[in-house]
């Protein structure tokens, strides 16, 4: 990725970095791909002033949060085809995330061990956007839908041999899609998928995500997250309309904050087919809020109903969640669950992952799963975001000169005397 060569100031945005409990009016100075300065005064100093006036280019950002780049944890990424050979349609990562302010992006388990080092060589090390993944316990993974119905697929060792070799991409293992509302038999056990996913976590020390539908009888949603999963795995689409959050009086179950207090992670994952209001609102209402936000983005909802990664935080802004606490959880609380801790935050010489967001005040309407709307007066607008000291979106062109007063290079056209 190539880096900018001159300086940046963002000026006098909120700096917003709920992992510090830092909210403040600030400036950032961001000097080869790094965080340089967070001050209040950075006007006052005589040595930013001269690097403003020679080398820097200056951003205001009045009346906008600046943020550590978001991370979505949730999302689907190989392979980069217009469809997905028989499975699912991904995403193009950096037309699709560098637009929400996200600079750190996790495949959920759409590839195999079969198939990951081609995942890695063409995709990942090729992006300018930070591409981490869970690697799916199936063999085929989601480009070949079969593979997650087969158990002669699920090979704990080669899965958990994959995630340590390529320790610092892999975040975890998946276990999705598998035998759903079908009767168990000899060949297809009701936990196979996810016994044998906990077993690959447990040899190569990381997380699994599940992606899980109950059944009954014989795999019931409490013996998901009250036995099943461990402390630090995740179970993903909390929401969707399959899982019983509330019970018949419309609170929510006891069962869902024992498993929270033994350590299982709640992972939003929205989707075209996981998040309902009548799961979500209540739940948030009651003290039983997603421990993480993300997507779960791919072709089939870019256009609704889970649009980008704001979109979807702009949802919870809407229900009454706080900006700090919409932050924490498509920033450092993802960055934790993952073990990328040296992610989600503004610190001094750290990576300049940066969003710069905007909060919009007036009436809005919001989609779930469901085709119900929520009504809402509070939406999200990435202006700016910045990977590694470098700006990757700029729709408002807040970085460039004026045209009418843009340098010498700006008028004279190459090759021509």
């Amino acid at each position: 990725m190539s880096k900018q060569t001159k300086d940046i100031i963002l000026r006098g945005g909120i700096v917003l970095d709920p992992s510090q409990s830092m909210k403040k009016k600030a400036d950032i100075r961001i000097s080869n791909g790094k965080i340089a300065e967070i001050s209040e005064h950075m006007q006052e100093n005589p040595a930013a002033r001269a690097s403003e006036a020679g080398s820097a280019t200056v951003v205001n950002v009045e009346g906008c949060y600046v943020t550590p780049g978001l991370i979505d944890m949730h999302c689907h990424i190989y392979p980069v085809f217009p469809v997905a050979r028989d499975g699912l349609p991904t995403i193009q990562p950096e037309a699709h995330m560098f637009q929400s302010g996200v600079t750190t992006a996790v495949d959920a388990g759409t590839c195999g061990s079969r198939d990951f080092i081609r995942f890695k060589e063409e995709v990942i090390d090729k992006s300018r956007l930070r591409i981490l993944a869970f690697i799916n316990i199936a063999s085929g993974g989601m480009v070949n839908l079969d593979s997650e119905q087969d158990i002669r697929e699920f090979h704990p060792e080669i899965a958990a041999a994959m995630a340590k070799t390529f320790d610092e991409t892999v975040v975890g293992i998946k276990t999705a899609h598998y035998w759903v509302g079908k009767p168990f038999d000899e060949a297809h056990p009701a936990w196979e998928s996810v016994d044998r996913c906990v077993q690959a976590g447990e040899l190569c020390h990381k997380p699994v995500m599940a992606d899980f539908q109950p059944t009954l009888p014989g795999r019931p949603y409490e013996e998901l997250i009250l036995s099943k999963l461990r402390p630090g795995d995740i179970h993903t689409h909390v929401y969707a309309q399959q899982f019983p959050v509330l019970d018949e009086s419309g609170c929510v179950r006891r069962e869902m904050f024992a498993a929270r207090e033994r350590g299982v992670i709640f992972d939003l994952g929205h989707g075209a087919g996981s998040f309902w209001f009548r799961n979500a609102v209540p739940a948030w209402q009651q003290g039983f809020a997603p421990d993480v936000i993300s997507t779960d983005l791919y072709l089939d909802n870019v256009a609704g109903p889970v649009i980008n990664l704001t979109h979807v935080m702009s949802k919870y802004l809407s229900m009454g969640m706080t900006m700090e606490e919409v932050i924490f959880r498509t920033t450092k609380r993802p960055a934790e669950v993952i073990g990328h801790t040296e992610l989600g935050d503004l610190r001094i010489n750290g990576c300049a992952d940066i969003a710069v967001l905007k909060v919009q005040e007036g009436q809005f309407g919001y989609a779930d799963s469901g085709h119900a709307r929520m009504n809402g007066s509070r939406r999200l607008e990435c202006v700016m975001t910045i990977r590694e000291g470098t700006i990757v979106f700029d729709p408002m062109a807040l970085a460039m000169p004026l045209w009418e007063t843009a340098p010498e290079a700006y008028w004279r056209a190459p090759g021509v005397l």
